[in-house]
C-alpha cells in the first residue's frame, strides 16, 4: 500500500476472511462505508456479490494480509482462526509488521490471548471482537460489538468497527470481548427458553398468543428474543438467523470458563441439553429459536 493510496482513499484498506451469513453482511456494509476491501473465503463463491458491488478477491488469506492494513476475521470457531491465521498460505504470512487483526469470531478468550501473543512475534497487534445481534444486526449495520485488546488498537479500528456496528465498546485487555460474548451467549439460552415457555403455555391455554406477546413487549418482559423470535415460536418455523449448533459451541465455551471460575450455571446446563438433543434430531441448522421444539414437544404440541 502506497501512501498516495491512503490519501486517495483516506481509509484504510481492509480485508476481510470469512464470508459465512454474517460475514457476508459485515463486509457490505464495509464496501458501503466506502473502505477500499479485499474478500476470501474458503467457497470462493460466496464472494461473487461483493466482488460486484466493487470488492477485491483474494486468492489466499496470505494474499489477502498483504494488500490490507486492517484484517477482519468471521470464522467458526477457533481451529478455522488457527488455520486461517497460522496455515499454508494464512495471514500470519502476509500480515506486515504493524498489521491489525480484529477477529470477529467467537472463541475462547484463552484462544483468543494465545493467537494474540504468537502475532505479536511478527509486531501484528490483535482485537478480540466478537459480535451480537443476529444476521439482522449484520445487516443493518446495528450489531454490538464487545472488544478486547489495547485503547491504541482500539481507537485505530473504531472506524472500521462502527461501519459494521451500532454499539462498540472496549471492555479490557485482549480476551475481554470473549469472556463478555460468553455471558451474552449464558444470558442469551435463558431468554429463549423462557419465552418458549411463555409462549408454549399461552398457546396451551387456547389464548392469541400474538396478542398476549403485544402487551408484553412494553413490560418487564421485553427482550430482543420477546421482538424478534417469539413468531418464529409460535409458528413452529425456524429460519435461519443463527444456528443452534453454534449457540451450543458457544455455551459450551461459557461453561467450560465457568467451571474454570466456579460459577454454577443451571439454566444454561439444561440449555446445552436440549440443544444436544435438537442437533441429534438434525436441527442444528435452524435458528436457534428452535429451543421451543424441545418445549412444544415435551407440552405435546
Amino acid at each position: 500500500m502506497s501512501d498516495t493510496e491512503n490519501t486517495e482513499t483516506s481509509k484504510p484498506r481492509v480485508g476481510f476472511v470469512g464470508l459465512g451469513t454474517m460475514g457476508s453482511l459485515m463486509s457490505a456494509n464495509l464496501l458501503r462505508a466506502d473502505f477500499p476491501l479485499t474478500v476470501w473465503n474458503r467457497t470462493s463463491q460466496r464472494a461473487d456479490d461483493l466482488r460486484d458491488s466493487g470488492a477485491e478477491v483474494a486468492t489466499s488469506p496470505a494474499a489477502l494480509a498483504h494488500s490490507s492494513q486492517i484484517v477482519v476475521s468471521c470464522l467458526t470457531d477457533s481451529p478455522q482462526v488457527e488455520e486461517v491465521l497460522f496455515g499454508t498460505e494464512g495471514l500470519s504470512e502476509g500480515l506486515a509488521p504493524g498489521s491489525l487483526l480484529i477477529d470477529c469470531s467467537t472463541l475462547s478468550p484463552l484462544k483468543a490471548q494465545e493467537f494474540g501473543e504468537r502475532l505479536a512475534r511478527q509486531n501484528v497487534t490483535m482485537l478480540d471482537a466478537p459480535v451480537s445481534g443476529g444476521s439482522e444486526g449484520a445487516k443493518n449495520a446495528t450489531l454490538t460489538i464487545l472488544v478486547g485488546g489495547t485503547s491504541t488498537d482500539f481507537e485505530r479500528a473504531l472506524g472500521v468497527l462502527n461501519a459494521m456496528g451500532q454499539t462498540v465498546t472496549l471492555l479490557g485487555p485482549l480476551g475481554a470481548g470473549q469472556w463478555a460474548k460468553a455471558i451474552n451467549q449464558v444470558i442469551l439460552a435463558g431468554m429463549y427458553l423462557g419465552v418458549a415457555e411463555g409462549v408454549t403455555l399461552g398457546l396451551k391455554a387456547g389464548l392469541d398468543v400474538e396478542v398476549v406477546l403485544g402487551a408484553l413487549r412494553g413490560g418487564a418482559a421485553g427482550s430482543w428474543v420477546l421482538e424478534n423470535r417469539s413468531q418464529r415460536m409460535i409458528d413452529d418455523n425456524y429460519p435461519l438467523g443463527f444456528k443452534i449448533a453454534l449457540h451450543r459451541k458457544d455455551l459450551a465455551i461459557g461453561l467450560e470458563l465457568a467451571q474454570r471460575v466456579g460459577a454454577t450455571l443451571p439454566v444454561s446446563s439444561l440449555a446445552a441439553t436440549f440443544e444436544d438433543g435438537l442437533i441429534a434430531q438434525g436441527y442444528g441448522d435452524d435458528d436457534n429459536s428452535a429451543l421451543a421444539r424441545t418445549i412444544r414437544q415435551l407440552s405435546g404440541l
